[in-house]
């Protein structure tokens, strides 16, 4: 496929500040940015990366200005050297990865780009430049912290790690960064863990990428998926090894929830389980009437079947997909070898993919022994049930708010600094046919009403909701999307701006240059 082999083999990335041709409105409220992460170079000098997700980290900016878009591309420097330097670490020991290709965040005035490491990224969110490397183990007790922290509307920022705990056993931190205070010190120095919970396995932690956070509770929902830390620290230093050979499976633990006092920082010891699936993305979590509803983007399957989907399908829009049962080694086509093979053959082998589905998932909180045997769930508006046993474990089973054929709504993005941690009405999300993003999605997850924007050979990246500054409504506001299409001959990628309301299209503005694959990112307002 020649498209993606321009891609995937272009090492100069570094591009000036351009002016996209436009198609539509774009409007004139809509002013600040649009940063985004991914995987950019994948080779240096002679020694080439095999795995789309071992690229180094590429930043993007789409600047939104008077009805206008500019954009801009830099690699990220501590990434590049830190790459360079893996050959000398042979012979020294272990090495963790600071690439931070996976999404962008603030702490205090301060914008970092992340990955899924103890490893953090400071730059300038104005011209994409690489400022510090930060170690998050140096502030508090973590292996890692995940790349979808929550920020709440003060600044507050609340992420989550494994570590070591108690008897040197594994288990997981809730880590707080408080605002910017009046004395303008760094928030990072001032960090601390709040509460941890326990891990189902004292020395193989669970992948974690995102979990639940209301005004008084936080989620964590512990899944099938283990990491071999071993692998995972020793895959980072060695040539030839990468991020997809650290997990194992452990699917007779099914699914565990874990939840915790937010204001008191303190772990309730409630015992709540459910099968197994696989996740990677919370859609919303809130408080309502004694319970705590979970909405959650599920694989399910035989385990292990990992999948962190990526957004461009130039690169086959999602970055891993790993079945280690009944499934085939299907990440094995996301080598870059298998992807710039023939497009009709990549997308075939996306269809063994595991089955996807948003579920509800409702968790009482108060728990009374003589309800033994009985559903606890008395909210009106749900039919997901939790039922105590006589062990004291709580079991639950979903309310299925969309399930297809091997349609997904993945990527989700709701209207953050309204309503996370609230009870709301709409979720944004990347549709996947097959696992193939070729859609995006507006989904009612009270009615199940959805509305849907697509175009042939047109496959877009993770939607972003944007409020209009003076909204009224929920769903008052634009989506923001990158679109690309993977097939033979030169077409450029596009920014799409859609209406939130009903998902027409308002305006696109054209890229006359490659996009690499983006994976997560955020809308920084002027």
């Amino acid at each position: 496929m020649a498209e993606l082999r321009r891609q995937t083999d272009r090492q100069t990335f570094d591009s000036p500040f351009f002016s996209l041709p436009e198609t539509g409105r774009i409007p004139i409220w809509l002013k600040g940015s649009l940063l985004r992460c991914g995987p950019g170079l994948f080779e240096v000098g002679s020694e080439p990366f095999y795995h789309l997700f071992d690229g180094q980290a590429l930043l993007h900016k789409f600047d939104f200005k008077e009805g206008h878009v500019t954009y801009y591309r830099r690699r990220n420097l501590v990434s590049l050297l830190l790459l360079l330097g893996r050959f000398f670490s042979y012979f020294q020991g272990v090495e963790v990865t600071d690439n931070a290709l996976v999404n962008v965040y603030p702490v205090g005035e301060d914008f970092y780009a992340c990955t899924e490491t103890n490893f953090i990224t400071k730059i300038n969110p104005e011209n994409l430049e690489t400022i510090q490397k930060v170690d998050v183990s140096k502030y508090v007790s973590v292996n890692g912290v995940t790349a979808h922290p929550h920020i709440e509307n003060d600044g507050t920022v609340y992420n989550i790690g494994n570590c070591f705990g108690k008897n040197f056993s594994l288990a997981y931190n809730i880590v707080r960064i408080p605002p910017l205070k009046a004395d303008k010190k760094d928030p990072m120095t001032k960090c601390e863990v709040v509460v941890q919970f326990p891990c189902s396995d004292r020395f193989k932690p669970s992948y974690v990428h995102s979990f639940g956070l209301t005004p008084n509770y936080i989620v964590f929902v512990e899944t099938p998926v283990k990491i071999n830390l071993l692998k995972f620290l020793s895959s980072w230093s060695l040539w030839g090894a990468n991020y997809m050979d650290c997990f194992e499976s452990n699917e007779k633990m099914g699914v565990w929830m874990h939840v915790a006092d937010k204001k008191k920082g303190k772990y309730l010891n409630i015992k709540y389980r459910t099968s197994p699936f696989n996740l990677f993305h919370h859609i919303n979590t809130y408080e309502d009437n004694g319970f705590l509803v979970v909405d959650l983007c599920t694989w399910k399957g035989y385990l292990l079947a990992l999948i962190v989907i990526s957004h461009q399908l130039l690169a086959f829009s999602f970055l891993l997909l790993l079945s280690l049962c009944r499934y085939e080694f299907v990440y094995n086509y996301l080598y870059l070898a298998n992807l710039r093979e023939n497009w009709e053959e990549v997308k075939k082998n996306a269809q063994k993919a595991p089955q996807p589905e948003v579920r509800r998932y409702v968790l009482p909180l108060n728990i009374e022994k003589a309800d033994t045997g009985k559903n606890l769930i008395t909210l009106a508006n749900t039919t997901a049930t939790a039922t105590l046993h006589s062990d004291e474990t709580i079991w639950l089973e979903p309310e299925v708010i969309f399930s297809g054929p091997r349609q997904a709504f993945e990527f989700p993005q709701i209207n953050y600094t309204k309503y996370s941690g609230k009870p709301y009405t709409y979720a944004y999300g990347l549709g996947l046919n097959h696992f193939v993003p070729d859609r995006l999605c507006k989904m009612n997850v009270k009615t199940r009403e959805t509305f849907v924007w697509q175009e042939p050979d047109a496959y877009p990246s993770e939607p972003i909701f944007v409020s209009h500054p003076d909204a009224l409504e929920e769903d008052d506001g634009v989506v923001l999307s990158i679109v690309i299409s993977p097939g033979s001959g030169p077409k450029p990628a596009y920014l799409l701006i859609l209406s939130a309301k009903d998902m027409s299209e308002v305006a696109r503005a054209e890229v006359e240059i490659n996009i690499p694959v983006t994976f997560h990112g955020l809308f920084k307002r002027a």
